[in-house]
């Protein structure tokens, strides 16, 4: 079963910079759910997830996001995709989430996102 690795690191501003590799799916969801919810206890609502190494997601990987996003920008956050994967940037616009979140192609475009 392939697994998730999940990186993260503080950046300036109050925004924090999550890597995600692997698979994000109903085996894995759990652990990228329970990471924004530790960062949302720590009042960090900015978040930018780099997607470029996630292989696949699916539907309940995606719910993840769909679940936080409303709590983030509520407290003035977002949630900004860097580089997702053609893979995954196919399953949101499957979903029809690429009309919710924004999406980079840099990380200097996505902490400008949150100007």
């Amino acid at each position: 079963m392939p697994d998730l690795k999940i990186r993260q690191k503080p950046l300036p501003n109050g925004i924090v910079y999550i890597e995600a590799e692997g698979f994000l799916d109903a085996h894995t969801f759990e652990d990228m759910e329970n990471l924004i919810s530790s960062l949302f206890r720590q009042n960090c609502y900015r978040l930018i997830v780099k997607l470029e190494k996630l292989d696949y997601i699916s539907s309940a990987g995606a719910g993840v996001f769909v679940g936080a996003i409303g709590t983030a920008k509520d407290m003035g956050g977002d949630i900004v995709f860097l580089s997702p994967s053609p893979n995954v940037k196919e399953v949101f616009d499957l979903l029809g989430l690429s009309a919710i979140f924004q999406f980079a192609e840099t990380q200097e475009q996505a902490v400008g996102c949150f100007s």
